[in-house]
């Protein structure tokens, strides 16, 4: 039986991860900040094939924690990235958990012996750090594809910015790397929203769209938002696990990064169908998904039936 070890998997997205390998036959070790809070991770012991589950105590700042946590994995997936929208400090809170952590994590593995693959769970703010507004470049009715230059701007949320220079980092990795024991994958979500497997009430994506549903703006970001009528490009959370379990059991896909997008609607017609009403105007497609569907056999959910699954 092959061992994935999961950091982060007990987030919003980790724990689909997490239910997508238990339900393929692996064994599966999940990372969490601090053992003794349960409320964090305990919905995944509910989770078929649980017996196969451990928990492992990890803070990406301490490398003797990430070797023990990677020491027997065949497989690590990196979702342990903090996504924050309100913050105080956005150096301590974002940037430098975030690269710092990302650099630490490349270090780790790159010394160990069992670990053969790597999915790193990047984000499309690595190819546009004004998401969901697009670059200063284009206009609303680009598009947007991997083999385009990235953009990036000091002027946007500091999580994108944390993002983007954490791609970095990993494309500078795999640059220097040429040698590696391991293949490296990216996979870049667009908004990741649907149903979440958690009861947990401090996740910001279930929170983003709760905010949505009920045009609720609790700080300029949000606001930024509806002002804008902003259109945002919408993944389904089981599509991100669904990719990163193929991308994690594949070979000869080192150093891609994929967008992972379905539709894109504006901010007045998410709120719609949220309320389980149709949307006003046609869905369009900026985050180009071609790549994914090819390499990885994604066929995307809608947003409207991931919408649905967020009320369920």
């Amino acid at each position: 039986m092959k061992k994935v070890g999961i950091i982060g998997g007990a987030g919003f997205i980790g724990s689909h991860i997490t239910k997508r390998f238990l339900n393929n036959g692996f064994q599966v070790k999940v990372s969490t900040t601090d053992l003794s809070k349960k409320e964090k991770y305990e919905h995944l012991k509910k989770l078929y094939y649980n017996e196969n589950l451990s928990f492992s105590e990890l803070k990406l700042e301490h490398k003797d924690q990430l070797q023990d946590f990677v020491k027997d994995c065949d497989v690590v997936i990196h979702s342990g990235t903090p996504f924050q929208l309100d913050f105080k400090d956005a150096t301590t809170e974002l940037l430098e958990p975030t690269i710092k952590g990302t650099e630490n994590f490349l270090e780790v593995v790159n010394m160990s012996h069992s670990v053969k693959k790597v999915v790193i769970i990047a984000s499309v703010a690595a190819y546009n750090t004004h998401f969901p507004l697009p670059p200063s470049n284009k206009t609303p009715d680009d598009t947007i594809c991997e083999t385009e230059a990235p953009f990036m701007s000091e002027e946007s949320h500091p999580y994108a910015q944390a993002k983007f220079m954490a791609n970095a980092v990993v494309n500078n990795f795999i640059q220097n790397n040429p040698n590696a024991t391991f293949e490296i994958t990216s996979i870049s979500p667009v908004g990741v929203f649907g149903k979440a497997l958690s009861q947990r009430q401090d996740s910001t994506s279930t929170g983003l769209q709760y905010l949505i549903k009920n045009n609720l703006a609790p700080n300029p970001f949000m606001q930024m938002l509806y002002d804008t009528n902003a259109e945002m490009a919408i993944v389904n959370v089981t599509d991100v696990a669904r990719a990163v379990y193929k991308a994690a059991t594949s070979t000869g896909l080192h150093g891609k990064n994929y967008l992972l997008s379905s539709e894109s609607y504006a901010m007045a017609d998410i709120h719609l169908m949220l309320n389980n009403k149709a949307p006003q105007n046609q869905a369009k497609i900026i985050y180009q998904n071609q790549l994914a569907k090819q390499e990885l056999d994604m066929n995307f959910l809608s947003v409207k039936d991931t919408l649905i699954q967020y009320n369920l």
